[in-house]
């Protein structure tokens, strides 16, 4: 039997792999009649642990996995005793008794990891302060929805240096892209994770350029991504916003990238601080398909793990 398969990170697969998980995803979501047969999760229950409240995440797990054949159950942060009476990795233990897999959506990234180490059964991170490699899958997917040579296109993401944009990086590189990141000073993305995207890109041919001009990161760009400011956690923290000051993705700023370009957000938007409503409504903005592709993405990441036999039958007839 194959030892299980975790995802903390995107980095957690090969690039190769990677390909092949967004590949998969979009194949699915243009199969109308798929899911009235191929279900790998029956009989499967799928736990959904969540420390912070959700919209996205909750919903596109649940429905996902549903299509799949499974059970979703849901477990708010009140239901379990996840790290209060009881340590995580002892519920990771008891859980993995239950369950076919767990995601876990949590504040801090160790957390994530604790849970990995005491589960038998494969752990995807949903969220977590350090990484979103669900978001990332989806948004490479929405990307690779749009434009046919990947390695030609340049994406600019413009605002914090947070999870998000770490998970961005590693997939961007993943498929050989140009990552172009504007960020304010101090706010610079982690250094480990940047060294990560680097390696992966040298192999790939991609590249991760820094600068702390919003203008010379979406000169000639592809695709326009931006996320809030301050992120769930920071609302505390209301003198950050000083700090982003020129950093709006607004009508003046997406006039420098490409005529052609898409504005991507991973939601929920803080409309007329980090975006405009003219460019997060306008023909360009391809934030409702980012949204949706959540749920392709995290069922084809959900079958790679589970179910690897069933998700390969798949990709062979694909």
């Amino acid at each position: 039997m194959e030892s299980k398969r975790d995802l903390l990170s995107i980095d957690d697969f090969s690039p190769d792999e990677f390909k092949k998980i967004i590949d998969w995803a979009i194949s699915a979501k243009q199969d109308d009649g798929l899911f009235e047969e191929f279900m790998p999760l029956t009989g499967l229950t799928i736990g959904s642990i969540y420390e912070k409240p959700s919209t996205r995440t909750r919903v596109s797990f649940e429905v996902g996995i549903d299509k799949l054949g499974g059970n979703p159950l849901t477990l708010l942060k009140g239901d379990i005793q996840l790290g209060k009476s009881e340590s995580i990795e002892d519920t990771a233990a008891v859980l993995s008794r239950y369950l076919g897999a767990i995601t876990y959506r949590c504040f801090g990234h160790e957390d994530v990891e604790k849970l990995a180490n005491g589960s038998s059964v494969p752990v995807i991170n949903a969220l977590s302060d350090k990484h979103h490699p669900c978001q990332a899958a989806a948004d490479i997917m929405t990307i690779a929805e749009n434009f046919n040579e990947l390695s030609e296109i340049k994406v600019a993401w413009v605002g914090d240096g947070n999870n998000v944009l770490h998970d961005l990086m590693l997939g961007a590189a993943a498929l050989g892209m140009e990552i172009h990141y504007a960020v304010p000073k101090g706010f610079e993305p982690d250094e480990n994770i940047v060294s990560r995207a680097n390696d992966i890109a040298k192999n790939t041919g991609g590249s991760v350029k820094m600068t702390h001009d919003p203008i010379e990161a979406v000169k000639d760009a592809n695709v326009v991504y931006t996320d809030v400011f301050i992120s769930m956690g920071e609302e505390h923290l209301k003198d950050k916003i000083e700090a982003f000051e020129g950093f709006q993705v607004n009508e003046e700023l997406v006039a420098n990238a490409d005529s052609e370009y898409i504005f991507m957000h991973c939601l929920p938007a803080h409309r007329g601080e980090e975006v405009t409503d003219g460019v997060i409504d306008s023909k360009n903005s391809v934030v409702f398909d980012q949204a949706e592709n959540r749920m392709w993405a995290q069922m084809s990441l959900m079958t790679f793990l589970i179910h690897p036999v069933a998700w390969e039958a798949f990709a062979e007839l694909n």
